[in-house]
């Protein structure tokens, strides 16, 4: 990796500031998959702006209607061990808590989960100039691709590695982000990118904006949730396939009034089954 300046913000607005100080800089909140970036030189920035200064933003509030706030800052193990969250939505603690390795889920932030890069490995070896990497060739399309998508692939076919983002648009929660012009919120399912509209982005951010908080709806009545994945080998391996489920039934509990499934691993973000809705 590239020798770098390392600086701490204290504000969201002083790590905007950080970052436009110096063309090419990264953000950093737990650092995995920035490490992954640096090492592969992928990104050469002359400085990583340190988020995880920022007060505030690693706090999980509960509200008395069971809805739920989460600081992008908050790990992937306080997400899966929070009584409030495992009550509420248990889909998103299960998916925190099968995320990686016990070390990366005491390091590895929920916005960070959000945000990370995909793990296809044309897209993160230094030697492959693929389309996600602004070159012309989708090295997958030919090649090894049993984790790459089955669905909205094209020009790029990368699956999307958030397993949080999963029981996210399931639940239909929302992404405070805060940029130059202020704040402003994005449905979960409205927040990631095809890549036939953008193959080098996978989500909705602005330069200079930042995922600072993760909002989930009220717990309904007569609802329930559950994650569950697929993985080949064992719990370090990417998942095949991820799918949480939100339902709610009727007042005699007989019949599914509502429900909600998002996939994960299988599109180049994560899916919402259409014929789930209701």
């Amino acid at each position: 990796m590239n020798r770098f300046e390392l600086a701490r913000a204290t504000t969201p607005s002083q790590a905007r500031e950080l970052l436009a100080e110096k063309a090419g800089s990264v953000l950093k909140a737990g650092g995995i998959d920035v490490i992954d970036h640096l090492k592969e030189h992928l990104v050469e920035p002359p400085r990583v702006v340190d988020l995880k200064t920022i007060p505030g933003l690693d706090k999980i509030t509960a509200a008395g209607d069971g809805s739920v706030r989460i600081g992008a800052l908050v790990t992937l193990a306080k997400v899966a061990a929070s009584t409030a969250i495992r009550k509420t939505h248990p889909a998103l603690a299960l998916a925190c808590a099968e995320a990686a390795s016990p070390q990366v889920r005491n390091v590895a932030t929920i916005g960070g989960n959000v945000l990370q890069r995909p793990r296809c490995w044309y897209y993160r070896l230094e030697s492959y100039r693929c389309v996600k990497k602004g070159g012309d060739v989708c090295y997958a399309v030919a090649g090894e691709n049993r984790y790459n998508v089955i669905f909205g692939g094209g020009p790029a076919f990368p699956a999307h590695p958030s397993s949080a983002a999963v029981p996210l648009v399931a639940y239909g929660a929302s992404f405070v982000l805060d940029g130059p012009k202020g704040p402003r919120t994005v449905p979960a399912a409205e927040f990631f990118v095809l890549p036939a509209k953008d193959p080098t982005r996978e989500n909705v951010l602005q330069p200079g904006e930042l995922l600072v908080e993760i909002k989930l709806p009220a717990a309904q009545p007569r609802s329930g949730s559950h994650y569950q994945r697929f993985i080949p080998r064992n719990e370090m391996d990417i998942a095949v396939v991820g799918v949480g489920a939100w339902l709610q039934l009727d007042e005699k509990r007989e019949t599914i009034t509502a429900a909600r499934i998002g996939l994960g691993a299988v599109g180049p973000t994560p899916i919402v089954s259409q014929t789930a809705v209701k």
